[in-house]
């Protein structure tokens, strides 16, 4: 199942259609429901709560007023932090060093 946190894509009538952060998953009332609380990255953003069973949770289509949604979470994409695909070790340069010509005013 989901976790609270995790960043998802809610597919709306079978088109990707908005992301959103799962904020709180609780149990609902009736059995093997849970009430889904999503925090919709929208401008401006909008909290909606859900009450679905763990397999739509999970990316099983479920329908709302007839109109076919989906959530499937989004994958983590490594980012490499600056400065990090430099090689480890120093190149030797094949430069000689530059002549530091001073500014003398005339």
């Amino acid at each position: 199942m989901r976790n609270e946190g995790e960043v998802i894509l809610i597919h709306y009538n079978d088109k990707p259609a908005v992301y959103g952060r799962i904020e709180f998953i609780e149990p609902d009332v009736k059995k093997d429901w849970y009430r889904v609380t999503i925090l919709l990255l929208t401008i401006p953003t909008q909290t909606v709560t859900w009450i679905l069973r763990e397999p739509y949770i999970d990316g099983s289509p479920f329908t709302m007023n007839d109109v076919p949604i989906r959530i499937e979470g989004v994958k983590k994409v490594p980012v490499k932090k600056y400065g990090e695909d430099a090689p480890t070790k120093e190149k030797k340069s094949a430069h000689k060093p530059g002549i530091v010509i001073p500014f003398k005013k005339p």
